[in-house]
């Protein structure tokens, strides 16, 4: 599939064009510059062409960190790209940072697109548009991201410059499992992606909180395809300031993406332990029916002998009391240690996630386990367990016939629940049990 990169100064308008393109809100919006710090990718359609589109952060010289960063990324987005949009800002005219971006875009030898950003007046050109021709890229385009004039003009001429479609040109199907790496700030997440994909895929930093979007990022493990979502770190509240938006849309993010994930993989910093911000997601999570693995990194960075390991274990087991069901696998993202193993975890639990087992192995269970167990009775009225059989997968849902629901307490339906495991397996997924009263 084409793809086509938005590149430009910081806070002249790309995302808010790249969300006007894609007709999702993907990239996070605000007047602050340097919002958007990594790749964002989307899907767009235009006169029956698909293709790849991408946001990148803006292109600045400077010392700080973050800036170099994101000059990285975007000149990796120039790089894949087939095709460049180059925005600009009306209202600043053309800047020395315009300037300098035009000579790298030169330099690439791809085709530019030129487009001039917040010209909100509908009509004539404005008389300002014409001293961007000084930039040496051809015809300046006036485009309103905002109220989206100009925008059909804009990709026709993106389009014109894609190749015809080719017929072997992937497209991702549905068959590709969904892993979100969700947990704190600085837990590790990115670092995770980029070790697995095997490039500077996520800016990694010492700073907390440096993804801010989610990333989307396909990769191939032995043969079955993945699409990793790096999340942004969800921050306590007290940190999210009244003004800082920016980690509003983030942790909204980061839930978003627990919403499109088939696997959730939360990373806990073996430094720091279990926290309340991992018990939060661990709860969205848990709530959403998702595949759920426990990923401890940093784990070459902890001092061990041959306890250290069932002494962790055994603390989380009691942090994570609500998600028995989640396998652990301690990991390091920096050196790959067990990368293997949570890939084979991945396709595990969510196999298990979308495991249908026949009504009539069910009801084999739910003989002998109320046999084992017998059902309550209250005052003298006894709980009878009719039938049980499953109503959908992601998360398996069983719904089961009863007498009176009153008498089907919590503990014995977390008993048949547990039987259900003992007796299918169903690692790594919530299970839920719906109680239904004959004749509903």
């Amino acid at each position: 599939m084409a793809l086509a990169a938005i590149v430009g100064r910081p806070n002249v308008g790309k995302s808010t064009l790249f969300n006007k393109l894609t007709g999702r809100r993907t990239s996070i919006v605000d007047d602050a510059p340097g919002i958007t710090r990594d790749r964002i990718y989307g899907k767009a359609d235009w006169l029956g062409r698909e293709f790849m589109l991408v946001d990148t952060g803006g292109i600045e010289d400077s010392k700080d960190e973050i800036m170099s960063a994101m000059r990285a990324q975007a000149q990796l987005a120039i790089d894949t790209a087939d095709v460049i949009i180059f925005v600009t800002d009306i209202r600043s005219g053309v800047t020395a940072g315009d300037s300098e971006v035009a000579v790298i875009l030169q330099k690439s030898g791809k085709p530019v697109v030129l487009c001039v950003n917040k010209c909100d007046n509908v009509g004539e050109n404005p008389p300002e548009l014409y001293e961007f021709y000084n930039l040496g890229l051809g015809e300046p385009l006036p485009v309103s991201s905002v109220h989206g004039h100009g925008t059909g003009d804009l990709l026709d001429e993106v389009i014109k410059h894609f190749t015809q479609p080719d017929m072997e040109a992937e497209d991702i199907d549905s068959a590709v499992t969904a892993v979100a790496i969700i947990g704190k700030p600085n837990a590790g997440k990115s670092s995770l992606v980029n070790k697995i994909a095997g490039e500077n895929r996520v800016i990694v930093s010492e700073i907390a909180g440096t993804t801010r979007d989610a990333i989307d990022t396909p990769v191939e493990f032995k043969g079955e395809k993945y699409i990793l979502i790096d999340t942004a770190g969800l921050r306590r509240k007290s940190k999210v300031r009244a003004g800082e938006n920016v980690e509003k849309y983030s942790a909204l993010r980061a839930f978003m993406a627990v919403d499109r994930a088939d696997v959730c993989v939360m990373m806990i910093d073996a430094e720091e332990g279990f926290t309340e911000q991992d018990s939060k997601v661990a709860g969205y999570t848990h709530d959403k029916g998702k595949a759920s693995i426990i990923a401890i990194n940093k784990w070459d960075l902890i001092e061990k002998n041959d306890k250290t390991m069932r002494e962790f274990t055994d603390k989380l087991e009691k942090d994570f009391s609500f998600m028995k069901y989640a396998p652990f696998v301690f990991i390091s993202a920096k050196t790959g240690q067990r990368i293997d193993k949570l890939f084979e975890l991945i396709k595990y639990t969510s196999e298990q996630n979308a495991r249908r087992i026949s009504t009539g192995l069910l009801n084999d269970m739910l003989a002998i386990a109320t046999a084992r167990v017998q059902p309550p009775t209250d005052k003298g009225k006894r709980l009878k367990l009719f039938y049980i059989t499953q109503a959908s997968v992601k998360p398996p849902t069983f719904v089961v016939f009863c007498n009176r629901i009153d008498l089907f307490h919590f503990s014995y339906q977390r008993y048949i629940e547990n039987q259900i495991r003992e007796t299918f397996g169903m690692d790594g997924t919530p299970i839920v049990i719906i109680p239904r009263e004959r004749g509903e």
